[in-house]
């Protein structure tokens, strides 16, 4: 394969203490777009067909479904025709399975990787710094429960999506399963729900710090780069790998056991916002050391154990575990410490998903003016609540308040997405109507 022919205003470098890693080398102003990448692969959820193009990921209603299997849409014939070399992965297993084709979304997506490299004989755009083979592994770090998981992907890979495929042996499949769990990227709508999985080879090089510079953000299978910050030339590209709300001891946890590394940004040294992020209530004696670390065990625990259940409990379930976790860190804990907004936030999503508008909006006025202090400036985890509550408060007919969340959305999202954006332009619209 010919060398990479670079990315403009971008370049590759050694990162002191981090290995290799992105640097601008012109300023770049707030808002402003570093590069945008085209997808290696990528692959829509399964609970996202019917909603989305398979092809081009638009979002819109009365798509074409596929003839043959009935479960993939499309735009029109041409998105279906262009999806075909991948969706023929899929097709015929989905028919003869019928209810049982349930492969995970790791292994559509390595299925998609290996049929691409299969054709993809010069560099691609995708892979103008790095190429797909460059990506880390951490074969080495990985223990013994991810093992488990990358077996079982790749049972499932054999077993799905075997018959189009010429499958490499068992160790590069579990090479190319670490290399996609490590540099992997969720694709996401404007409200942060899962869309898919995709692989973007160029933007795998960025690097992860708690106070990022630039923000990913998804325009059909592209994924933008935006800078969050003003930058000078030499400045290192960096976006944030995990979710930022939580202190740095769960942060550098969620860390060490997805990417293998702790994080000694500023942040992380300093643990400056740590304390306002475990807050606790305000009593007449003071609360004792060890019942607020019990209690932070506690919440921990909760949290793990509601990840568990999600797909198991019913909703109402779900709600109560929610309401009894809140009454017990309640006793001790300020209502915007992260552990209570995290269940907050739990329950607006179950409250949503039983379409019980004023309990989602009851939690989601709690989690708003915290989450606005506690994530940096220009996060897309605070525009979706924007967004949520506004288009709650608009499906109410509560205008003003509608109007006024949504404007705040926008503000957010036109330096995240871009002033052209289709959800940018989308949402302008949606203001509009009463």
């Amino acid at each position: 394969m010919t060398g990479g022919s670079g990315i403009a205003g971008v370049e590759r470098f050694e990162s002191p203490g981090k290995g290799r890693g992105l640097r601008v080398t012109r300023a770049f102003k707030l808002g402003e777009l570093l590069f945008c990448s085209q997808a290696y692969s990528y692959v829509l959820s399964v609970k996202e067909r019917g909603s989305y193009c398979e092809c081009c990921l638009t979002r819109k209603e009365h798509l074409a479904r596929c003839g043959k299997c009935k479960k993939a849409f499309y735009c029109n014939v041409k998105c279906q025709k262009s999806d075909w070399a991948m969706h023929k992965l899929e097709c015929s297993a989905i028919t003869a399975f019928g209810e049982n084709w349930c492969p995970s979304e790791m292994s559509r997506l390595v299925a998609r990787i290996l049929a691409k490299k299969k054709t993809q004989k010069e560099r691609c755009d995708s892979e103008k710094i790095l190429l797909i083979e460059e990506m880390q592994s951490h074969m080495e770090d990985v223990d013994n429960e991810k093992r488990e998981m990358n077996e079982a992907d790749v049972a499932g890979l054999h077993r799905y999506c075997s018959k189009n495929l010429d499958l490499p042996d068992h160790k590069d499949l579990l090479t190319l399963f670490s290399q996609v769990a490590c540099n992997g990227f969720t694709i996401e709508d404007d409200e942060l729900s899962h869309m898919g999985t995709a692989v973007y080879p160029d933007v795998a090089l960025i690097n992860h710090s708690c106070l990022p510079s630039v923000i990913v953000t998804y325009n059909g299978t592209s994924a933008e780069i935006r800078a969050v910050k003003d930058m000078k030339p030499g400045d290192e590209v960096l976006i944030s790998y995990i979710d930022l709300l939580y202190p740095t001891d769960d942060r550098n946890n969620r860390l060490r056991e997805s990417y293998y590394f702790t994080c000694d940004c500023k942040e992380c040294k300093s643990k400056s916002k740590d304390k306002v992020k475990i807050k606790v209530r305000k009593q007449s004696d003071p609360i004792e050391p060890d019942v607020i670390n019990n209690m932070v065990r506690y919440a921990r625990k909760t949290i793990r154990e509601f990840r568990a259940f999600k797909n198991i409990k019913t909703p109402s379930e779900l709600l109560e575990m929610c309401e009894q976790s809140l009454d017990e860190m309640g006793a001790v804990f300020d209502d915007s410490n992260v552990y209570m907004l995290h269940m907050m936030y739990q329950a607006m999503g179950v409250c949503l998903y039983m379409q019980d508008a004023d309990g989602a909006i009851r939690y989601g006025e709690k989690i708003l003016k915290p989450y606005c202090q506690l994530y940096p400036p220009y996060s897309l985890n605070v525009s979706s609540m924007y967004l949520k509550l506004g288009r709650l408060y608009m499906a109410l007919e509560m205008y003003s308040k509608g109007v006024s969340a949504l404007k705040k959305a926008l503000a957010i999202m036109e330096v995240a997405h871009g002033k052209d954006h289709l959800y940018v332009k989308e949402l302008r619209k949606e203001m509009t109507q009463k």
